[in-house]
């Protein structure tokens, strides 16, 4: 019989935990009386077999929390260690640091019996998907979760694409007067000459470079923002972290900054129609929200009609659309970057830019990102302090 259970489960959950018992077949917890060498915690070996394991936390949680193994704990370069006996005999199911697998005494008697045994935690691991559910649905709801931190591989991107896009702007204005000519014969004997002109070309990949730089700028934004939340703890539950990420861009960026104050509130407007005029454009087809999807056919040739703001009575009306000027978008993002990392955010940016630390959402309940965020100083320490532990704990230095 399966230890004391590590989880207490509701009454509708009894049934997925009778499955995944039965699906076990023949491994069973390892007993006092399950026959084992005195060394054979320490001696066990790898099985090939065991490499084809679920998931290392799947595994866990079917074994421990749902049917009560006993886990004997940590060690160097050891997660938890599962005893079990398969037809009387022991085997380990251990987490190590080169990953989770079955370990055996004698792997040329045991390999066939640990193939079996992996058979039966995967048919154990199938039954015990509506566990798997309700586990993350209870972290959720207790906000006992990491936020995933990939703010910095965002901004690279926009900072490749933004160099990227002033390189080939520099090349085609220092090339802007050359010419190329090309001269030949044709078969019958005539000659051909023809014209191109470089920086035209640099000219519209500088632009597809803006572009996407701008596009890569907002993506970053709908990311760190909401870091930002999380860290000056106006974003402290799951739930809350879920509906900002589903929000609007506007409303993301309230969660880093007060419009009260007359820059912040600047630097939005000026946001605002960046992501109009530029952003949506490249993400609509290239029609645009400002209307570029249809020219009129009138006496005086083709004239362009101009979808109206949504806001407007008008449903179509002519015009001519502003040029987008790639230029000033850009010293707009440049300017929000440099404001972004001010005041009271800066420290923000150690732990969500220089660390790129996972937001843990109940650091935000024990005070812990509050007193960080207090100084660059304090984040500095508080960012190594954490660093450190992430990485022994992934190297398994207990």
């Amino acid at each position: 019989m399966p230890h004391k259970l590590h989880t207490e489960l509701p009454s509708e959950l009894e049934p997925v935990r009778e499955a995944a018992c039965r699906a076990l077949g023949s491994v069973k917890p390892a007993t006092a009386s399950t026959p084992a060498d005195k060394d054979f915690l320490f001696d066990a070996k790898r099985t090939n077999a065991g490499r084809k394991l679920p998931a290392q936390h799947l595994v866990y949680f079917v074994l421990v929390d749902l049917l009560g193994y006993r886990d004997l704990g940590r060690s160097e370069k050891l997660a938890w260690s599962i005893p079990i006996d398969f037809n009387g005999r022991a085997f380990l199911i251990e987490h190590r640091k080169f990953g989770v697998g079955v370990f055996a005494a004698d792997l040329d008697r045991d390999e066939a019996d640990a193939q079996q045994i992996v058979n039966h935690i995967h048919k154990a691991v199938k039954a015990a998907r509506p566990f798997f559910d309700w586990l993350a649905a209870r972290a959720i709801d207790e906000s006992a979760i990491n936020v995933t931190n990939k703010s910095a591989s965002l901004f690279d991107r926009f900072v490749f694409l933004r160099d990227g896009y002033h390189l080939k702007a520099d090349d085609a204005e220092a090339r802007k007067d050359e010419r190329i000519v090309k001269t030949g014969k044709s078969i019958d004997g005539g000659e051909w000459q023809t014209f191109s002109f470089p920086a035209s070309r640099l000219r519209t990949e500088a632009k597809w470079l803006g572009l996407a730089a701008i596009e890569a700028f907002f993506s970053w934004t709908e990311h760190v923002l909401i870091h930002v939340g999380i860290l000056r703890g106006v974003l402290t539950s799951a739930n809350e972290v879920t509906s900002a990420a589903e929000a609007n861009w506007s409303t993301k960026f309230k969660l880093a900054f007060d419009l009260a104050d007359e820059h912040s509130k600047k630097l939005y407007d000026e946001l605002l129609v960046v992501r109009k005029e530029l952003r949506n454009f490249a993400a609509h087809g290239s029609f645009g929200k400002l209307g570029e999807a249809f020219h009129f056919h009138s006496s005086a040739g083709a004239v362009p009609v101009l979808l109206p703001d949504p806001i407007g009575s008008r449903k179509f009306t002519l015009g001519e659309p502003s040029p987008y000027d790639l230029q000033h978008a850009l010293r707009t993002i440049e300017k929000f970057i440099v404001h972004l990392w001010e005041g009271p955010r800066a420290p923000a940016r150690i732990y969500i830019q220089e660390y790129e630390l996972p937001l843990i959402l109940t650091m935000t309940h024990d005070g812990t990102y509050r007193s960080a965020m207090t100084s660059i100083e304090e984040m500095t320490l508080f960012a190594d302090h954490l660093s450190g532990q992430i990485d022994r704990a992934g190297d398994m230095d207990w």
